[in-house]
C-alpha cells in the first residue's frame, strides 16, 4: 500500500495557495464535424450552445456583480456591460459595437489575470468567454478543439475520458485556456512533454482591420498565408489581449498522425505525488541555504529531455516563517524507468540539505520519511487532487500581488541570502506569502527560443514571488512585502531579473505592473525585453499587421511599432 499522506499546510504552488493535505489524501473536491466528447461544463455546454443566443449582463442584472471582478479582488471594473457570447458570431457583433461606438473593451477568460488588464476603470464591454467552453474533435482539421472560456478542468477531464490524451498545461483547474494558453502554458507535465503550445495547432481569432471592421480568420501553424503564420506565432506566448479576441484553440502534437487518441500526448497512466513539508522551527539558516541550492542544483543537472530525471516536475514553496512551514510538490510519471528510485534520490537530497534525516523507504522503492509521504494515483485523480486541497487557491476573494522570474541556472547565495531575509522578517505580511520556485527545462528546452513567442526556453526554472490576502487594509503591506523582497534578490540588476547568466527575465502569465515603472525597474531593460526578450520586434510587427487600430490594449499590451 502507498504511504497516507499526512495533514501538512503549504503555501504557495504558482498563485498564492494555501492548501492542507489531509490524512489519508482524501479528495476536495457544433457544425456536424465536430465530434463532442467530453464531462462536466465542457460537454454539457456543447449541447446547449445552439439553442440559446449569448447573454448581456448590465449593471441591473443580479448577476452583474459576479462579473466585473476576477480571482484577483485588488482589480475591478464597472463596464456599460457584460457580454456572454455563445459564438464566434456573436464575439464579432460584441467587438464590433465596441469599435463602432468607441468604447474600451477587454475580455475575459478564467479570470486568474494577476493585473488589472482585465478589469480596471476605462473597460466599458467587458466580453466574458466562459459559455464558449466546448471540447470537442474536429474531424475536418483531424485536431482537437477546445472553446477559449474552457477552463482547464473542462480539458483535462475532456481530452483524457474521451480519448486518454492531454496537454501538459498548468495545475489550477480554474485557470482559462485562453490567458493560458497564450501566454505559452507551463505544468507538471511541462518537462515531459513541453509546453502547452508546443501542442498548438492553429487559433481562430476575432480581428480587427485599419476600416474598423471586425471579422474572425484561422490562424494555423501551417497556413499558406504568411501573415496569418505569424499570428499564430504571436498567440504561442505572446499573450493575451494584445491582437484580437481568441474563440477557439486547436491541439494536435507537430508531426503526429492517425487516430485521435494518436495526436496529443497520452496522459500517464499514474503518477508519483509527493507533498513535503518542513518546520520553520527545524530550518536553519544554512539548511535554507543548503535546500534552495540542492533543488536548482539537481534540476540544472538532470535536465536531459527524455529521461526519468529530466521528466520530474517539482514545486519549492518557501513560504515566509509566519506561515509556519515550507513545503514541496513533486510529481513523476510512474510508468518511466526507474521512477521509484529517481524520485527516492531526489526526495532524500531534500531532507539532507535541510539537515533532516528521518527517511525510510517503503516496499516499492519509494522514500518516505516524517516530512515527505508519496502516493500513488491515477493521473486524472492526482491531477484533480493536487488542483483541488488548497483553501486559498481557488478563492475568488483574496487580493493578491505576484512577480516573477525565468532562471537558467541555480539561485546564487546573495540571492538566496536575500531571499532569507525577507521570508524571516518580522514584518508581518500575509501567512499566504512567500517565494515559489517551479522547475521548468527538460523538453520545454529543445525548441529554439523563436519557434514560439515564449523566448525563455533554456531557463531551468521559474521563480514567483506572490503574497494573498483578504482586507484591503493589507494592501499597502503585503505590496510592499512583495517589492521590497523581488528589488532585493534581483538588486544586482537594477532590481529585475535582467536575462543573463543566471536569470532569463519574467513570465507574461505571471504579469507585473511595476516592470514597466523606473521607480521598481531601473535596469536599462524595458518591461517588454523582460517578457520576451528578441521576439519583441516581431510581436510588434504582427501587432501592426493584425491590430493597427491598437484595439485590444492593456497596460502592458504589445505596442505598435
Amino acid at each position: 500500500m502507498m504511504g497516507e499522506l499526512k495533514r501538512r499546510r503549504f503555501v504557495g504552488l504558482g498563485s498564492g495557495i494555501a492548501f492542507t493535505a489531509a490524512a489519508g489524501g482524501g479528495l476536495a473536491t457544433a457544425p456536424a464535424a465536430l465530434a463532442a466528447v467530453g464531462t462536466g461544463r465542457a460537454h454539457k455546454a456543447a449541447r446547449a450552445a445552439d439553442a440559446s443566443a449569448g447573454v448581456a449582463v448590465t449593471p441591473a442584472d443580479a448577476r452583474y456583480p459576479d462579473l466585473i471582478s476576477g480571482n484577483n479582488q485588488r482589480w475591478t471594473s464597472s463596464p456599460d456591460k457584460v457580454v456572454l457570447p455563445r459564438s464566434t458570431a456573436e464575439v464579432v457583433a460584441a467587438v464590433q459595437e465596441a469599435v463602432t461606438a468607441g468604447k474600451r473593451l477587454s475580455v475575459c477568460g478564467g479570470g486568474h489575470c494577476f493585473e488589472d488588464f482585465v478589469f480596471n476603470a476605462d473597460i466599458q464591454i467587458n466580453i466574458n468567454m466562459g459559455l464558449l467552453n466546448a471540447v470537442t474533435f474536429d474531424t475536418s482539421t483531424n485536431a482537437f478543439k477546445v472553446g477559449a472560456g474552457a477552463t482547464l478542468l473542462d480539458v483535462y477531464e475532456a481530452l483524457y475520458e474521451g480519448w486518454g490524451v492531454t496537454i501538459p498545461g498548468g495545475i489550477c483547474h480554474s485557470v482559462g485556456v485562453g490567458g493560458h494558453v497564450t501566454g505559452g502554458g507551463y505544468g507538471n507535465l511541462s518537462r515531459q512533454y513541453g509546453l502547452t503550445v508546443d501542442h498548438l495547432h492553429a487559433v481562430e481569432v476575432v480581428v480587427v482591420d485599419a476600416a474598423g471592421t471586425a471579422r474572425a480568420v484561422v490562424a494555423a501553424r501551417d497556413s499558406s498565408d504568411a501573415s496569418l503564420r505569424d499570428l499564430f506565432w504571436a498567440h504561442t506566448g505572446g499573450g493575451g489581449g494584445s491582437f484580437g479576441v481568441v474563440t477557439a484553440f486547436w491541439f494536435r502534437t507537430p508531426g503526429s498522425t492517425g487516430e485521435p487518441g494518436a495526436l496529443l500526448p497520452k496522459a500517464p497512466s499514474k503518477i508519483f505525488l509527493t507533498l513535503a513539508g518542513w518546520p520553520w522551527e527545524k530550518v536553519t539558516e544554512d539548511g535554507f541555504g543548503r535546500l534552495v541550492d540542492y533543488w536548482g542544483t539537481w534540476f540544472e543537472q538532470h535536465n536531459t529531455p527524455g529521461t526519468t530525471a529530466g521528466s520530474l516536475y517539482s514545486w519549492l514553496m518557501l513560504n515566509h516563517r509566519d506561515s509556519g512551514s515550507m513545503g514541496a510538490v513533486v510529481q513523476l510519471d510512474g510508468s518511466l524507468p526507474d521512477a521509484p528510485s529517481v524520485l527516492s534520490d531526489f526526495l532524500a537530497g531534500l531532507d539532507q540539505a535541510l539537515g533532516l534525516h528521518s527517511a525510510t523507504v517503503r516496499h516499492d522503492g519509494v522514500l518516505d520519511s516524517q516530512y515527505t509521504s508519496t502516493r500513488l494515483l491515477p493521473w486524472l485523480r492526482g491531477t484533480k487532487y493536487i488542483g483541488a486541497i488548497s483553501p486559498t487557491q481557488l478563492d475568488p476573494t483574496t487580493r493578491g500581488c505576484h512577480k516573477s522570474a525565468h532562471l537558467r541556472a541555480r539561485t546564487p547565495q546573495r540571492q538566496i541570502d536575500a531571499m532569507y531575509a525577507h521570508l524571516t522578517s518580522t514584518d508581518g505580511p500575509s501567512t499566504m506569502t512567500g517565494i515559489v520556485l517551479s522547475a521548468s527545462g527538460g523538453r520545454i528546452s529543445t525548441v529554439s527560443s523563436t519557434a514560439t513567442a515564449v523566448a525563455q526556453r533554456d531557463a531551468i526554472m521559474k521563480a514567483n514571488f506572490e503574497s494573498r490576502w483578504y482586507d484591503k487594509a493589507d494592501d499597502a503591506k503585503n505590496v510592499g512585502w512583495i517589492r521590497e523582497a523581488f528589488g532585493a534578490v534581483y538588486g544586482d540588476t537594477g532590481g529585475v531579473p535582467v536575462p543573463g547568466d543566471v536569470t532569463d527575465g519574467c513570465y507574461i502569465n505571471y504579469p507585473d505592473g511595476d516592470l514597466s515603472d523606473p521607480a521598481f525597474n531601473t535596469s536599462s531593460v524595458p518591461w517588454h525585453d523582460l517578457y520576451w526578450k528578441q521576439n519583441y520586434a516581431r510581436l510588434q510587427q504582427v501587432k501592426a499587421a493584425w491590430d493597427p487600430g491598437d484595439v485590444f490594449r492593456h497596460r502592458q499590451s504589445i505596442r505598435l511599432p
